[in-house]
């Protein structure tokens, strides 16, 4: 299966592949430096972890659009809303790799380019516009989301042109027929995504207000702020959440093309695609599994091993601050 927007090895360019993994690099090593400097409770490992876990879980509902496509969320300005740009930023880029790796759900060449498409746009560009829009709107948790939504709908957008010329720079496709077909399918993605966004913020800020308490102006202290739940209850509470999404995306995930599948087959270069170089649970497939069992298992599986990555990587990132104090 490829996911909207994840680019299988074989649309790029390796110039071009290899470039993006460079900035990939820099981008993910700036990142680090960020959250190692950082005092701010967003980047705690369990909250990074269970983020990380929900947006790959998420990312498994492929809901349906127009003309036989499908869509699913991206969760890159829902990780910046959430976390922060920079840390929202590793966590996209621990699922995105988790991704690659384990599901062959994207290429490992085009693995940059995934990551700045479907997280760093999200996360350091998205991020900043939707606190923009909150900031200009008053600065309330009403407002948060709103931007959030708002700057969810232009992430899907922008991330589809960029990858556009990144297939026109590969000599893939003529970027004045592809751009528009892209942003054409992903114009209805992008509204799925603003959907996602709004809704998930909303549960947040009912549920545990203060993840959101630092982005409203009107959360004073001694309030919600003050009132966090303790690792252990979030850590259930998100587990809950994670297998509850992974079911429904089971049960109900759309069968159509995504939407970057849709225009390679409409545009005639899906068979550019090449074969990874090594298989483990290839599409979301487990051994011995079929069905709404498979990818629940599957769910399983990449949600601990994008939550586990994020604990080892922030709690390293922890050390190495305290190293540095």
């Amino acid at each position: 299966m490829i996911h909207s927007m994840h680019i299988p090895d074989g649309f790029l360019a390796p110039q071009v592949a290899l470039g993006l993994w460079v900035v990939m690099l820099v981008t993910l090593a700036l990142a680090l430096r960020q959250i190692r400097t950082t005092q701010s409770s967003a980047t705690r490992p369990v909250l990074m972890g269970i983020s990380g876990a929900f947006i790959f879980a998420a990312q498994m509902f492929n809901f349906p659009v127009a003309a036989g496509t499908s869509g699913h969320l991206l969760g890159g300005v829902l990780a910046a809303v959430l976390l922060g740009p920079w840390a929202g930023a590793v966590v996209m880029t621990t699922v995105i790799g988790i991704q690659a790796l384990l599901f062959q759900d994207g290429g490992l060449l085009a693995l940059g380019a995934n990551v700045i498409n479907m997280g760093v746009i999200g996360t350091l560009a998205g991020g900043g516009v939707a606190r923009g829009i909150s900031v200009t709107l008053g600065g309330s948790t009403r407002a948060t989301i709103i931007g959030a939504g708002v700057a969810g709908w232009l992430s899907v957008m922008a991330g589809a042109g960029i990858a556009t010329l990144e297939l026109g720079l590969s000599g893939t496709t003529n970027v004045a027929i592809g751009l528009p077909a892209m942003l054409g399918t992903h114009a209805l993605i992008g509204i799925g995504e603003a959907l996602i966004t709004v809704a998930a913020l909303s549960f947040i800020a009912t549920s545990a207000p203060d993840l959101l308490a630092s982005k409203a102006q009107s959360t004073t202290p001694g309030d919600a702020a003050t009132q966090s739940a303790s690792p252990l209850r979030r850590v259930a509470i998100g587990a809950s959440i994670v297998l509850l999404t992974g079911g429904l995306a089971s049960l109900f995930a759309s069968t159509s093309p995504d939407g970057l599948t849709k225009v390679a087959t409409d545009l005639g270069f899906i068979g550019a695609t090449t074969r990874p170089p090594f298989e483990l649970f290839v599409g979301y497939t487990i051994p011995g599994l079929d069905g709404a069992a498979a990818r629940l298992v599957a769910v399983g599986i990449g949600a601990a091993a994008v939550a586990l990555a994020l604990l080892i990587i922030t709690r390293i990132a922890g050390r190495n601050r305290r190293g540095g104090q």
